[in-house]
């Protein structure tokens, strides 16, 4: 109990670790929480109404009175959107044919972007039966016949891209925090000789890691419940699970990465090495994690090395008990593998810490 109440005065002198530990996490959720999106708004729309009917003319006026989209113009026919398309002054376009009822023509020169407005366009047609969808590219106005049937969104009606990229959010911050103040604390302990001196105690080594790692949980505890409240209360991403599920990933996940913040500082001497350490795991949390890009569309290689990367197994149980609202016993496997990295990464430090010992 000595040790640990040591680490909480260190912790509470030291200005600017409480800064580091509960301030700029609020910082970056909000800073990324608003300034990360998918959401693709104001969206110039050309439409060729062939139809000519009331029915027609509400669908016009549905989109163009939707957020998301603005009518740019009413055109003749399909070679005049692609004239659209090309000069930048529309962004898809839309034929009411007579006799192919409705086609959607997107530029495929962005394909991401060119997904994303047909689906909200999709969304808005739901009630109405789309014959075929245009993609250009190249200057080439393609035609394929793909009939869309009415669909929902589960989870997430509106498409917001905080319901995915949130979850991510939080995941990497922890990671940054936990790891980051870890390895600086236990380092700077070792430039000062003070660490040799806890190892040549009595004290197992065991003990003297638990005691270094134990105020940052309940530090980075307190940081939870202030990133879920404004997770809640500002960015508007819902809590469909249980809270406690949450908690109880999330606290094993800051283990881990504590953990591995405590692993960085058995190999480097410097904090400045610590924390250029640190900041460079960031990188595979980004883009190996599912965080921006699916796993699934990623190389083989990479895939399997996001196998072990904790961010990956912990953002998808956040999505799924935010979002979805799943319960424990579809969570196993993302339980099983942070458990397994803590256990590893702790091991390995003692046992690495010992062997500097002797």
């Amino acid at each position: 109990m000595g040790a640990i109440r040591k680490e909480f005065k260190h912790i509470a002198r030291d200005k600017q670790t409480i800064l580091i530990l509960l301030v700029m996490p609020i910082v970056l959720i909000c800073l990324f929480g608003f300034a990360v999106s998918t959401e693709v708004r104001g969206i110039r729309v050309a439409i060729v109404d062939e139809q000519k009917t009331q029915d027609s003319r509400r669908l016009c006026e549905k989109i163009n009175a939707n957020e998301y989209f603005s009518v740019s113009g009413y055109v003749n026919d399909v070679q005049e959107i692609e004239s659209y398309l090309k000069q930048g002054k529309a962004d898809v376009g839309i034929v009411l044919s007579k006799q192919q009822g409705i086609q959607i023509l997107a530029d495929g020169s962005e394909p991401n972007q060119a997904q994303t407005r047909v689906a909200y366009l999709s969304q808005i047609l739901a009630g109405s039966r789309v014959s075929g969808v245009s993609e250009v590219s190249g200057g080439n106005c393609q035609i394929v016949n793909c009939p869309i049937v009415n669909g929902k969104m589960l989870f997430n009606p509106q498409l917001k891209s905080s319901y995915n990229f949130v979850p991510g959010v939080i995941g990497v911050i922890l990671l940054l925090i936990c790891a980051m103040m870890t390895s600086i604390s236990i380092v700077r302990e070792k430039e000062r000789g003070t660490m040799e001196i806890l190892l040549a105690s009595p004290m197992h080594p065991l003990y003297i890691i638990i005691a270094k790692l134990l105020p940052y949980l309940m530090v980075s505890s307190i940081n939870l419940v202030t990133i879920l409240l404004i997770s809640y209360f500002v960015l508007g991403v819902p809590i469909v699970g249980s809270i406690l599920l949450f908690c109880a990933i999330t606290l094993l996940y800051i283990l881990v990465a504590l953990a591995l913040g405590l692993f960085i500082s058995t190999v480097v001497n410097s904090q400045l090495a610590a924390m250029l350490l640190s900041l460079l795991m960031i990188v595979p949390a980004i883009y190996l994690s599912g965080m921006v890009f699916p796993i699934e569309s990623m190389p083989e290689a990479a895939a399997k090395v996001s196998n072990v990367i904790p961010t990956r197994w912990y953002i998808d149980a956040s999505r799924k008990i935010l979002i979805q609202g799943v319960s424990a016993q579809y969570l196993i496997k993302n339980f099983a593998v942070l458990a397994i990295e803590a256990v590893v990464l702790i091991a390995v430090s003692v046992k690495l810490y010992k062997t500097r010992l002797e």
